[in-house]
């Protein structure tokens, strides 16, 4: 049977299909639904029809999904205790003593995921140097029947000192897993690092999305299966694929799926000359933005979903609440904001004609003329643009702007200048220039705004893949295999034994290796998380095998000064050891034609304050090595490019074009 291999991302308002057999690449989109796995199940069909395939003959099925980070931010998860050491009950309240809002007298902290009637101690005690007091299994067996009363449906447990010596920690989660029918997420297997309140906040976390992922994974995989087609493989946030049963162990490493499909996707069509690419992401509910760097996607070891940290590594972006769908609207100030809500799927944008009337960026593109009433989002969704008009009208006169068109301009300008923030913060707030970078736009409404973008940050080069729109879907079929062990050993480098650290990592790799699909082809990655004396956060930087000092610490000073300009002569401290394991898959090979002619017509678009008649193309029909000057619209049936009078556009033999400022 032939390579035949299909991904799926699930977004806010569709979910992208890509199915890539004999060199052909093939596309769709559905309209995202309340339950996920119907809409996935819905988009298979679709592209499996439109290739003329039957979906047995599929050979591999990977998906990723919002279920997890949709939890969060609607704090809908599972109904979650916590058991932790006694005295520190409150730690998720309590968090860290910083102000995110420095001068706001009215901030709050976020309601934690566990409120405090569902958190329970328990009488241990365990130091870094080993266990004092053991656990009172008869203790763990009443707060077991307590949690049984409160009809629980899952539970963290997050006990002191448990990354270094899980030994109480191991046995209270074994009571209550015989005690209990729920998930019962272990602290030290979710993550075996220090300190207290990122590990019990990511324990929660982990806790708190774990029964709605094991339901959804069944729920698809069982409807796979009923459509004949191989279990999914699900994207986790560190850029990787892993089996199902995984990530039904380890929920947590599922938050921000979709958006690391997408840079994966982008550093593998979308290879560039410069120094790498800034990705960029705009869907329709939020814009995503994130660096590739040497052709690696840049990661990290943290993140902050809905106010809550989580640490697990995961790609490196940058979430803003700008999407097509993202309604406009005026604060008591009377400025004009974009988001963070959105119009969704259903009903959706105004000119959705789906009985929505709140103003979205899709709605100003349609009145500026960037997207016509004859585009067909999505392949088959029509546009309605006096119900377009309509919702700019009342939001101009809310405004107190000059019409339609005007309140199209501003809430064109504001969502661009929200992700061009988002994308100094990932480039120029981490010492890079972004006008070294490309800038390759995907999702359904990126190439829309992309040349304005780079327009305001002086980015010459934007890139835009073949099949754009559903570039995350695509990612999915090029994203390696991969899986993160990490491990607190906190040393300073100058009393370090190499011999010990050596040994730290060739346990969390043998350990990772016995889990992965193809052990023999698996490469094995270190890294170690380092900081000066002193210091409270830390660098990742990687490491050789064998594991030598001198070469950590130049590697580590070196890091610091393109971070923060400057190497000290302070001792230097070993906090972490982290492996990762990989298991390479090729990207599929995908050919390009085209035939027929591209120009489709024009329209009248605006362009700064012209309203400019611009030809139109169809981006099917657009033939390698031919170039376009701007104004122009090229359309396609998961995205719209939008090229500005000043720029060009060529077209590579793959398909990608290539935007730039035309020379003067």
């Amino acid at each position: 049977m032939d390579d035949r291999r299909i991904g799926v991302d699930v977004g806010g308002t569709f979910t992208d299909v890509t199915l890539s057999l004999d060199g052909e690449l093939v596309t769709a989109k559905v309209p995202s639904t309340e339950d996920q796995s119907e809409g996935v199940i819905a988009g298979i069909e679709k592209a499996c029809e439109a290739a003329d395939i039957d979906p047995e003959t599929i050979s591999e099925f990977s998906h990723a999904m919002t279920v997890s980070v949709n939890a969060l931010l609607e704090e809908d998860g599972a109904k979650t205790a916590l058991v932790t050491t006694d005295g520190f009950r409150d730690v998720l309240e309590i968090g860290r003593q910083d102000r995110p809002s420095l001068y706001d007298l009215s901030a709050e902290k976020p309601t934690p995921l566990v409120p405090r009637r569902r958190r329970f101690e328990v009488s241990e005690r365990t130091t870094t140097d080993g266990i004092e007091q053991p656990v009172d299994e008869d203790e763990v067996r009443a707060i077991a029947e307590q949690l049984r009363e409160m009809d629980v449906e899952s539970v963290a447990v997050s006990l002191l000192h448990a990354y270094a010596h899980p030994e109480n920690e191991t046995r209270v989660a074994d009571i209550l897993r015989d005690e209990l029918d729920v998930p019962v997420s272990a602290s030290h297997e979710v993550l075996a690092e220090f300190r207290e309140y990122e590990r019990t906040s990511t324990t929660a976390v982990d806790a708190y999305v774990r029964p709605a992922i094991d339901h959804y994974v069944s729920r698809l995989t069982d409807r796979a299966r009923d459509l004949g087609i191989p279990q999914p493989r699900i994207m986790q946030a560190n850029g990787g694929i892993t089996d199902a049963d995984t990530v039904r162990r380890n929920a947590v490493t599922t938050v921000l799926s979709g958006p690391a499909a997408g840079v994966v996707g982008a550093g593998s069509m979308a290879a560039d000359e410069q120094d790498g690419l800034v990705t960029f992401d705009m869907g329709g509910t939020s814009s995503d933005v994130s660096l590739v760097r040497d052709g690696e996607a840049e990661r990290t070891t943290e993140g902050v979903i809905n106010e809550r940290p989580i640490k697990t590594p995961m790609v490196d972006v940058e979430t803003v609440g700008a999407g097509g769908g993202s309604i406009a609207w005026v604060d008591a100030g009377g400025a004009l904001r974009i988001g963070p809500h959105s119009a969704g799927a259903n009903p959706g944008p105004a000119c959705y004609g789906k009985g929505g009337t709140q103003p979205t960026v899709t709605d100003a593109n349609l009145v500026l003329g960037y997207i016509g009433e004859s585009t067909s989002l999505g392949g088959e969704l029509s546009l309605d643009a006096d119900a377009a008009y309509d919702a700019l009208a009342d939001l101009a006169d809310e405004a107190g702007l000059d019409g339609p068109l005007e309140a199209a301009r501003g809430v064109y300008r504001v969502a661009n200048a929200n992700m061009t923030r988002a994308i100094r913060s990932v480039t120029v707030e981490r010492g890079y220039d972004p006008r070294k970078f490309g800038l390759a736009a995907f999702g359904g409404a990126g190439p829309m705004h992309a040349a304005a973008i780079a327009d305001g940050l002086d980015i010459d080069r934007v890139v835009i893949p073949r099949a754009s729109g559903v570039l995350s879907a695509y990612g999915l079929l090029a994203a390696d295999e991969k899986r993160d062990a990490v491990r607190t050993y906190q040393r300073s480098l100058d009393a370090v034994d190499p011999d010990d650290v050596e040994a730290v990592y060739e346990e969390l790799a043998q350990e990772l290796l016995t889990e992965v699909s193809d052990r023999e082809t698996a490469t094995v990655r270190c890294s170690a998380d380092l900081r000066y004396a002193g210091q409270s956060f830390e660098l990742t930087v990687d490491v050789d095998r064998p594991f030598d000092t001198a070469d950590a610490r130049e590697r580590f000073a070196t890091a610091h000064e393109s971070a923060y300009g400057y190497r000290a002569d302070e001792s230097v401290e070993l906090v972490n050891c982290r492996v990762t394991t990989t298991v390479e898959r090729s990207a599929p090979p995908v050919e390009y034609a085209a035939e027929g002619d591209p120009r489709k017509g024009s329209r009248e678009a605006v362009f700064t304050d012209d309203v400019r008649e611009t030809p139109v193309y169809e981006r099917a029909k657009l033939s390698p090595e031919c170039g376009i000057d701007g104004p122009a619209i090229v359309e396609g049936d998961e995205s719209t490019i939008v090229i500005p009078p000043a720029w060009n556009v060529q077209v590579r033999d793959d398909g990608t074009l290539t935007a730039a400022v035309r020379d003067t």
